[in-house]
């Protein structure tokens, strides 16, 4: 990736130790068994941020001036436990520089490693799925870093909600916690979704964004599409208000699968992610003191259940 610093900001708000926000790009397209492609999303998605424009209308902000550093994309490819291993390590390294972390996919399997980062980090985690699947299996071709048991491991150990969902295997459907997945079918029926999801998390939540979660007339680059999800100004108006009542710790935005012959969805997918760091830091001033300790509300330290030698 030739991208020196996200949507090409100046490197005054691009730098580590100034910027609160992380950007860590993942293009991982190892686990996708439909369109192949994924890999190729993360750059797309930062070409397609040069392009858009950093004053948001609905906030009145230029929230790349909190600054956002552009992290090296992690290229490990070779074996899906070590993709995972790598994400983890890298993310929990960010996460105890007290930055905002986020990352762009790849497919879902990235957000095993970040999820359990950030649940080694937060209190009381909960994860926010937004998707067309529900990726809980256990293993899939004898493998638990496979993108179909994506959520698998958060619906362990962490408070999982799901919403979006319209596809599922029959084994899923015996171990998914109907009270706590929003399917869509019945999310086009019933407004009353959006406040029940955000009533069922905790304060701290992290959000795994696959784009499937978007219907595909307005999302058409997806590496496994599915019929009937969210439109735009639903989607901003659930996480606007998940943003104003609870503290989002990190996003994983999953599933971007290129089209050379229509970038509208790479356009898209890079509007959503300032639209959620606009709705983040919304009410915090450009020139706030910024405090690079890891000290703060609802964290914790603990020593890392995967691996007994992190380092950062």
């Amino acid at each position: 990736m030739n991208n020196k610093t996200y949507a090409g900001i100046p490197e005054e708000f691009s730098k580590l130790e100034q910027a609160k926000i992380v950007l860590i790009p993942v293009p991982y397209n190892g686990t996708i068994n439909a369109q192949k492609g994924a890999n190729k999303g993360p750059e797309v998605f930062l070409n397609a941020s040069k392009h858009i424009n950093l004053y948001d209308i609905e906030t009145d902000t230029e929230v790349y001036q909190q600054g956002i550093f552009l992290a090296d994309a992690l290229t490990e490819n070779t074996v899906a436990k070590a993709m995972v291993d790598e994400v983890h390590q890298t993310t929990k390294k960010y996460i105890k520089k007290n930055k905002f972390v986020t990352l762009v996919g790849g497919d879902q399997a990235i957000s095993i490693g970040a999820i359990r980062a950030f649940n080694e980090c937060f209190d009381s985690l909960s994860v926010l799925h937004l998707g067309a699947h529900t990726n809980l299996l256990k293993d899939y071709d004898s493998s638990p870093f496979h993108k179909n048991c994506a959520l698998h491991e958060a619906s362990q150990t962490t408070n999982l909600i799901q919403v979006g969902i319209r596809s599922m295997t029959a084994k899923e459907k015996t171990v998914i916690d109907e009270e706590k997945v929003y399917f869509a079918h019945e999310m086009a029926v019933d407004d009353s979704w959006m406040d029940s999801a955000i009533d069922q998390m905790t304060d701290n939540v992290f959000v795994t964004l696959d784009l499937s979660a978007l219907d595909i007339s307005i999302m058409t680059s997806v590496s496994n599409p599915e019929p009937g999800g969210l439109f735009w100004y639903e989607t901003l108006e659930f996480l606007n208000k998940l943003l104003q009542e609870k503290n989002i710790v990190g996003l994983a935005l999953v599933g971007l699968c290129p089209n050379e012959f229509n970038a509208s969805s790479d356009f898209l997918a890079a509007r959503l992610y300032y639209k959620i760091l606009s709705y983040k830091f919304a009410e915090e001033n450009i020139d706030d003191d910024y405090d690079n300790s890891y000290e703060g509300l609802n964290k914790k330290n603990n020593l890392s259940k995967f691996d007994e030698d992190d380092e950062y």
